[in-house]
């Protein structure tokens, strides 16, 4: 399976002149806002960021008044890198993108928010915006470029517009949505930096041409998905959707490296479930992730090998997740926790079998219960590593202790939470 070069052609330069102007805007502003929209709806672009939900269909949802663009490039999913590079590659095909949508919603007011860690990219996006004004593409539209604060809840989109409108990132009670009461209480179009820079796509190949890549009528069209962990190839690859995870780690990732055996993969960021090494024949498509109890989500492709411990792979999925909770809702701020206590006892060999079940019913006590998908996301995986490798929990249990006896490749890879030192308290040298 050959790697497509749709959205993401590294050949050519960051400037204007390389990226060849924007045709694809000036085609669209010669056609009515709702006929664009028509051309998303028909092209059926789905959300990248990890929902899937239809963008033309969002779009066609928001309330009559001011409207605002928001694009969110706060990509902090463990594993996901796809969109650091479309900035770094393509930045003036997201700036196409984000003019060509705010034609289709009629908004004036673009906001981009870029995860704070990547200043590189902000740079490359500030001169590409510089290029874009100074050719008058603009016409009356304003892009702000706002840098977060390494917060992976404001990736969330409610949490991100609190900090957008300088608040703390907490996620909002719901409804009223986005569409209808979003940036200043004014509707609001939300989507991340692939799908807004796919749009360009849409409207120079045509909505119908489009539509033919991919696993048609529902995952149309192509994914960047970013491959690492025991892989020897690793890095972004674009491919049409449906490819299968076989072609995406043998074919195009060169395998697992140093002749060790696959033992699972996720298959869409850290936050979604595990698949086993027998379950890569899987096509990355919505339907066909669902299938098999899983999901697509950020299109970050983990590897695992056989050198790795499945309980320290949660412990360390849910110290992350525990660090990143906002606390506002108690199912995340405390089950978090919980699952990090239960699992800790589990890899120090001083859990009891019964408490492989407590750390399911601590998980199915978040499950849905959030304000927002950040306690889905530590509870799913985390289930799904006990379903799928609860012989390896048990060895645990009955073991006193890891069975890898420090040999597993997790042993010195510390989640962040570790890798901190906290003083809560100051002491005054005498």
């Amino acid at each position: 399976m050959p790697e497509l070069h749709v959205l993401l052609d590294r050949r050519a330069g960051t400037s204007l002149e390389a990226y060849g102007g924007y045709r694809a805007l000036a085609k669209a502003r010669r056609l009515e806002p709702s006929q664009v929209i028509d051309e998303l709806l028909e092209a059926n672009l789905r959300g990248r960021g990890g929902a899937f939900f239809p963008m033309g269909r969002k779009a066609s949802f928001l309330a009559q008044g001011t409207r605002y663009l928001v694009v969110n490039a706060d990509e902090s999913e463990p594993g996901t890198f796809k969109d650091r590079e479309i900035m770094f590659s393509e930045p003036h095909r997201l700036i196409e993108g984000c003019l060509i949508t705010a034609h289709a919603i009629g908004a004036k007011h673009v906001f981009v928010y870029i995860r704070g860690e990547y200043l590189r990219e902000f740079e490359i996006l500030r001169a590409a915006l510089e290029e874009t004004r100074a050719a008058n593409l603009l016409e009356g539209v304003t892009i702000v470029l706002h840098r977060g604060a390494g917060a992976y809840i404001c990736g969330e989109e409610s949490a991100l517009l609190e900090s957008l409108e300088g608040k703390r990132g907490q996620p909002r009670s719901r409804p009223p949505f986005p569409a209808v009461a979003g940036l200043y209480q004014a509707p609001t179009l939300i989507n991340n930096v692939e799908t807004v820079s796919t749009v360009p796509v849409i409207l120079s190949m045509g909505a119908a041409e489009y539509a033919k890549l991919g696993a048609p009528p529902d995952s149309t069209g192509t994914r960047v998905f970013s491959l690492s962990g025991n892989v020897a190839k690793g890095g972004n690859y674009e491919l049409p959707m449906g490819t299968t995870l076989r072609e995406l780690i043998y074919d195009l990732g060169g395998g697992i490296p140093d002749g060790r055996e696959l033992k699972a993969v996720i298959p869409g960021g850290s936050s979604v479930p595990v698949l086993r090494a027998d379950q890569i024949d899987m096509p990355l498509d919505a339907q066909s992730a669902a299938e098999v109890g899983t999901m697509l989500g950020s299109g970050a492709v983990i590897v695992i090998d056989d050198r790795a411990c499945m309980v320290q792979l949660g412990l360390r999925v849910a110290q992350f997740y525990m660090h990143e909770s906002c606390g506002k809702c108690t199912p995340c701020r405390e089950g978090t926790r919980w699952m990090v206590q239960i699992l800790h006892k589990i890899e120090d060999g001083r859990a009891e079998p019964r408490e492989l079940d407590l750390l399911l019913d601590v998980c199915d006590r978040i499950l849905g219960k959030c304000l927002c998908p950040l306690g889905d996301a530590a509870a799913m995986p985390i289930a799904s590593y006990v379903d799928k490798f609860r012989d390896e929990f048990l060895a645990h249990v009955e073991h006193g202790g890891c069975p890898f006896e420090g040999s597993s490749s997790l042993e010195r890879v510390l989640a962040p939470v570790d890798q901190h030192a906290h003083h809560p308290t100051v002491e005054q040298p005498s």
